[in-house]
């Protein structure tokens, strides 16, 4: 929250509320402290073209999140219709348009919730100057994290670059006195009658995919539950499957994780709304592990989120700088075993199956999504900021702060990361967390007739079962691009820049 507390600042005639990743209108820090303060409030949410337009030049012109994003921002909308306001939708430059619409409105202040990534923090900057000079405010709240930046500091008073003492110091913070405040809602619900009522003149219906520049894509297909309907939906579906959580969520084949990244990452359910959950389960004395293995997860969301504010560098430079110095593959064969890696045709059923869930669904597995970057950095030996790359451009729930985390995690250039001599093996990985097979089949349904125990590496399958199967491999499902042995070895090799004795 901002530093000034809601008791010593002013009053505002009329305010702005500016929606960004919080598209929701329940337990909102920016848009409780907006109408708790003002006379009337105005909402926006813009569909930046600076960000559109770099999606589109990558040539995305399909992109589930757009679709995600217009449903939610449509049902924000309406909420905010029956509550007597509406949501003003701009399609332009967001840090141009805020302050020329603050301006339009008489808005003197202009309240958003923080954002953390440099791009972001470089417009919000602008976004500052251009209102102070224009003589109003811009005022910032935390909303997406539990704690923040400063907030949880070592016994030193620095940042954490280790998880287990920052889970725990997150975890002291919580059980203290204050400890109920910052899992409190805001009661944005007591002080709706602030909204301001539509403004015809500013207000034009909301854009349709094609007038932002994209086409349909298959997300209602895959019936994916969106705005803050779908995200309370998913919540109850989770939890009468939480106590199970710290057992099934490994499986992909499995119904266990909650499915509430992408509804966390668009900000449809405050994260607050979570932590409780967890918490009351573990107060209660139920959930069994399910409920604090769940709480971890959370909590290394607010870790990567602390390290990206305190080290920024991460953004294409490895959170360890000595792993800079490590020489990838960067050839033609690289190349070829990127394209291979990234359409699924690698030969290792799970890391394919894993693609190819990302391919057709925009979601992939957390167990597979450490699978599948420790094949690309450890078995291919290509850098992760391809792979960190191509994550970004096709995950639902693309977050930079914890896709950045995960990559270099996988790569062990990270904070807190897996040692760079432990390499997942891809076929033990398969044989483990999918051992009768049932996702591999779902997504490679050439090989459904093969047996659980030749599924997981097929090249090793007698020839006399490929055959009963009409399986043909380097034909109907590809030979491995690289031996994992000898990948292993050349690993430990690339790697030997930074070897450190065990611990």
């Amino acid at each position: 929250m901002s530093t000034q507390t809601i008791d010593t600042m002013p009053t505002f005639t009329t305010s702005l509320v500016w929606f960004r990743r919080d598209l929701r209108m329940s337990d909102h820090a920016a848009l409780y402290y907006a109408l708790k303060q003002s006379k009337q409030v105005y909402c926006v949410f813009v569909f930046d073209r600076d960000i559109l337009d770099v999606l589109l030049a990558d040539g995305l012109q399909q992109d589930r999140r757009i679709e995600f994003i217009l449903a939610a921002v449509a049902e924000l909308d309406a909420a905010l219709r029956a509550a007597g306001g509406a949501l003003i939708v701009r399609q332009a430059s967001a840090q141009h348009d805020i302050p020329l619409l603050a301006a339009e409105l008489g808005a003197t202040a202009v309240f958003t919730n923080h954002d953390y990534e440099p791009m972001a923090n470089e417009r919000d900057a602008i976004v500052r100057q251009q209102l102070e000079q224009d003589g109003r405010q811009l005022l910032t709240y935390k909303d997406q994290v539990i704690f923040e930046k400063e907030e949880v500091l070592s016994q030193a008073n620095k940042a954490f670059s280790v998880f287990t003492p920052y889970k725990n110091a997150w975890m002291h913070k919580l059980s203290g006195a204050d400890g109920d405040f910052y899992l409190k809602a805001y009661p944005v619900e007591s002080y709706l009658t602030q909204l301001a009522a539509p403004l015809q003149r500013k207000q034009s219906a909301l854009p349709t995919l094609a007038s932002l520049g994209f086409s349909k894509t298959n997300l209602s297909m895959l019936r994916i539950p969106t705005g803050m309907s779908g995200a309370a939906q998913l919540l109850d579906d989770f939890l009468p499957r939480l106590n199970q959580y710290g057992d099934t969520r490994d499986y992909p084949a499995t119904k266990g994780p909650s499915y509430l990244s992408v509804h966390l990452r668009f900000g449809t359910i405050s994260i607050r709304a979570l932590a409780r959950v967890a918490m009351e389960s573990m107060h209660a004395g139920q959930g069994g592990r399910g409920a604090p293995v769940w709480l971890s997860e959370l909590i290394w969301r607010d870790f990567y989120f602390m390290i990206l504010h305190h080290h920024p560098r991460v953004v294409g430079h490895a959170f360890k700088p000595e792993y800079d110095a490590i020489q990838w593959e960067n050839d033609t064969r690289a190349d070829q075993d990127f394209a291979a890696w990234c359409e699924g045709r690698t030969g290792y059923p799970l890391v394919d199956a894993a693609m190819l869930q990302l391919n057709q669904t925009g979601y992939m597995h957390n167990r597979l999504r450490m699978v599948t970057a420790s094949f690309l950095t450890k078995d291919l030996g290509i850098d992760w900021r391809r792979g960190e790359r191509y994550f970004a451009e096709r995950l639902n729930d693309f977050d930079l702060a914890a896709n950045n985390g995960g990559w270099q995690w996988a790569a062990s250039s990270g904070c807190d990361a897996q040692p760079y001599f432990r390499i997942f093996n891809p076929v033990t990985q398969s044989e483990k967390f999918d051992p009768e097979g049932k996702f591999i089949r779902k997504y490679l349904p050439q090989l459904a007739g093969l047996p659980n125990k030749h599924i997981h590496a097929p090249w090793k399958c007698p020839l006399a079962i490929l055959q009963e199967n009409k399986i043909a491999l380097g034909q109907d499902y590809p030979l491995p691009v690289i031996d994992h042995a000898e990948a292993r070895q050349r690993t430990l090799l690339r790697y030997a820049v930074v070897k450190k004795k065990p611990q």
